[in-house]
């Protein structure tokens, strides 16, 4: 299994996808392949726009990529794929669309088998047991949370140490404790903006220069690095 579990798409001052291309082309190595891009979590801009600029950074870096939405039948263009790309965006339309078009059992399938996984924000989500720590809107209704189920934890993408000034509200932290109170079985890693969990079989690769937060029930968050060996998530 190998997968690219990225946090956000774009640094602040950055062009779009701009600090994850050299990992996914590090990722993908030299071959030109045949990957498909789930443009599902798009809400506020159209499939069409939202491919374009992905397949334009792939491109870049020497890859073929098509978007689903462009295909008959989603089901045999996840079945034919030789990598899968998740963008994101609303991860509450995502996984409806992903629910709606009968994905979730193929994509799991296929990754099983090896073919690369390559999320950033609400597809690193759904890389997940469940949608449950999204940061996202529910601006519509999935018929499950049930997500991909490609790793036993949750992530939180562009997590986030604290609220802004002058706002009362619960803080990030605060927020997944109280998924951990009715989820205990279920580690939750705070991957904070810039950073990468890259996931090779048993093995997983803390990749970015800011540390991620570590949450578990009943025990004090720890703070990971690259140094950390992640892997014990797995398990």
């Amino acid at each position: 299994m190998r997968l690219l579990l990225i946090s956000n798409s774009t640094n602040a001052g950055e062009a779009y996808l701009g600090y994850p291309m050299p990992y996914i082309k590090d990722f993908l190595g030299e071959k030109k392949l045949n990957a498909v891009f789930l443009p599902y979590a798009g809400v506020t801009i159209s499939y069409d726009d939202y491919f374009r600029k992905v397949e334009e950074r792939f491109h870049a870096v020497g890859q073929k990529i098509h978007s689903i939405h462009h295909f008959q039948d989603p089901v045999t263009a996840i079945m034919e794929a030789e990598v899968i790309v998740v963008g994101g965006g609303n991860t509450f339309q995502l996984i409806k669309m992903i629910r709606d078009n009968g994905l979730i059992e193929p994509v799991r399938k296929k990754v099983a088998a090896g073919t690369p996984y390559i999320g950033w924000s609400a597809g690193s989500n759904v890389a997940c047991p469940s949608i449950k720590t999204t940061n996202d809107m529910p601006v519509t209704e999935p018929d499950s949370f049930e997500a991909f189920r490609l790793v036993p934890f949750q992530i939180n993408p562009h997590y986030l140490d604290k609220n802004p000034d002058g706002h009362a509200g619960e803080t990030r932290e605060d927020r997944i404790n109280e998924f951990l109170e009715v989820n205990k079985e279920i580690s939750v890693v705070g991957l904070r903006e810039g950073c990468i969990l890259q996931v090779e079989d048993k093995h997983i690769r803390h990749i970015g220069n800011r540390s991620a937060r570590i949450f578990r029930y009943g025990e004090t968050p720890e703070e990971w690095n690259s140094e950390k060996d992640f892997s014990v998530l797995l398990s």
